[in-house]
């Protein structure tokens, strides 16, 4: 029996016969399914965000591992977390399978090597921590001695992944299980896998940071408005916040080095 990720989805048989309007409209419905799958997880990624948020408030810290595109994508996560949320670069890290050159191109055997991924876990994850395991099948050596060397250390685990099956699945605290199906592309997981990977990674970073406080109501008020658009979305935050006027509320984030939360602090005060 084909494993979840290897599967041929009978939808897609004839795909090379198909118009280009067909193909797409293959592609979009086979995402629409997606969502579905996330929201069955759901009770899994809840348990995951308490985990998170309960390391990061007692001193720990988040780190992501993974190979190939579960890789990319736990990297893409950690780093937006410092300018959306205001965090350390440190509280959240990325580990992926081949070192930072795996990020722009494939790095074939990597995610074999479990020596590696013991090595790069033990680099950056100690007691405390959470390490959140990313692979869709499951059955990433790379991983998989990556969690277990988390372990170790007295960090908690966190799995991500398609095959509740797999070995990794059964490896950590916490298994999320993605039941996305065959891909459009048997096999290719940049598919429905990791769009799935993408809208656990969102939810647990967002919900964890904004457990801890680190945004007001729906404002990202610890953001870094490094970016004119920031800036403007910084001021109008302000704006909206103690109906002060747009020249005003720019005077006050410059004098206070653009520290929305700051700003909205000390305008409670007055």
């Amino acid at each position: 029996m084909d494993r979840p990720t290897e599967a041929r989805n009978p939808r897609a048989k004839e795909l090379a016969r198909l118009s280009t309007r067909q193909l797409l409209e293959l592609l979009n419905d086979e995402d629409a399914t997606v969502p579905g799958a996330v929201r069955e997880a759901l009770p899994e990624i809840e348990r995951a965000v308490e985990i998170v948020a309960g390391a990061l408030s007692n001193g720990g810290r988040l780190r992501y591992v993974g190979a190939g595109t579960s890789g990319r994508l736990g990297v893409l996560d950690a780093s937006e977390a410092p300018p959306t949320f205001g965090v350390d670069a440190e509280l959240v890290h990325g580990i992926m399978a081949g070192g930072d050159q795996a990020l722009r191109r494939s790095i074939e055997g990597a995610e074999d090597d479990g020596g590696a991924g013991a090595r790069d876990a033990r680099a950056v994850v100690r007691a405390g921590d959470v390490l959140v395991g990313i692979s869709a099948s499951g059955r990433a050596r790379y991983v998989i001695a990556a969690i277990a060397a988390a372990k170790e250390v007295g960090a908690r685990t966190v799995a991500i992944t398609c095959d509740a099956g797999s070995p990794l699945a059964s490896a950590t605290d916490v298994a999320i299980v993605l039941r996305v199906g065959p891909e459009v592309l048997a096999g290719s997981s940049r598919l429905k896998a990791g769009t799935a990977t993408k809208l656990a990674l969102n939810m647990i970073s967002t919900a964890a940071m904004v457990k801890l406080g680190r945004t007001k109501g729906d404002l990202m008020i610890d953001m870094r408005p490094v970016s004119a658009k920031l800036r403007e979305r910084a001021i109008r935050i302000v704006r909206e916040e103690t109906e002060l006027d747009d020249e005003e509320a720019r005077r006050r984030l410059e004098a206070s080095g653009w520290d929305v939360r700051a700003v909205l602090e000390s305008s409670k005060r007055r």
